[in-house]
């Protein structure tokens, strides 16, 4: 496996976000139960897919609201279909935001950006996704899972050291300072070197 594309089934939904009796049940529990259940699991798939070593595109197929949206933001790469819709409507029930999109979204979009869309609740369409940031790029539906997969083939024809590399050089060093980025950025290059990849890409450099 070279790459993962996520979408949903369908073409209304992305994701429409919690399920909410199940929700209320964590909560009537009291705050460590809705934090064990809802929240750590919660922020453990998001961290796994922004942490996964190999690239997932997020195929925003309909709605992404709620831990939709916040799976867009944890996904490295986001294409999104014309009628897909994104929204943060936790404040609506009474708190912020708890798959890390309180976290993830003013890195992506913008202190203001983000704050808006947050204390608003009020979703954004697609275009304005892309606009700010939150996606990398609009097409009608019909088009969504190819022009997902040209995304993929166009990072899969790299060798996979190096793409896993890249992922893990701008994952890790994203919220660190410009010396501690540049001190991953640095090692990611050393594990790259002794590898076939390298020799394999510096050769077809030199023979052009």
């Amino acid at each position: 496996m070279r790459a993962v594309i996520l979408t949903g089934a369908g073409q209304r939904a992305f994701s429409a976000g919690a399920d909410i009796p199940s929700l209320a049940g964590s909560i009537a529990g009291g705050p460590e139960r809705a934090l064990r259940e809802f929240v750590r699991r919660g922020h453990t798939l998001t961290r796994r897919i922004e942490e996964f070593p190999k690239p997932i595109v997020v195929a925003v197929n309909g709605l992404a609201y709620g831990g939709g949206c916040e799976i867009t933001e944890a996904a490295p790469l986001a294409v999104a279909a014309e009628h897909a819709r994104f929204g943060k409507p936790e404040i609506s029930l009474g708190f912020a935001p708890p798959f890390g999109g309180s976290q993830r979204l003013p890195r992506h979009v913008g202190r203001k950006r983000a704050l808006e869309m947050i204390l608003t609740g009020d979703p954004v369409p697609a275009a304005r996704a892309a606009e700010i940031g939150l996606v990398n790029s609009v097409v009608p539906a019909d088009e969504l899972l190819l022009a997902a997969r040209d995304l993929v083939e166009r990072i899969i024809r790299h060798a996979p050291t190096a793409v896993a590399a890249c992922l893990r050089a701008v994952t890790r060093g994203v919220n660190l300072t410009i010396d501690e980025g540049l001190a991953v950025e640095a090692a990611a290059f050393a594990a790259a070197v002794p590898t076939e990849g390298v020799r394999a890409g510096v050769r077809r450099f030199l023979e052009r």
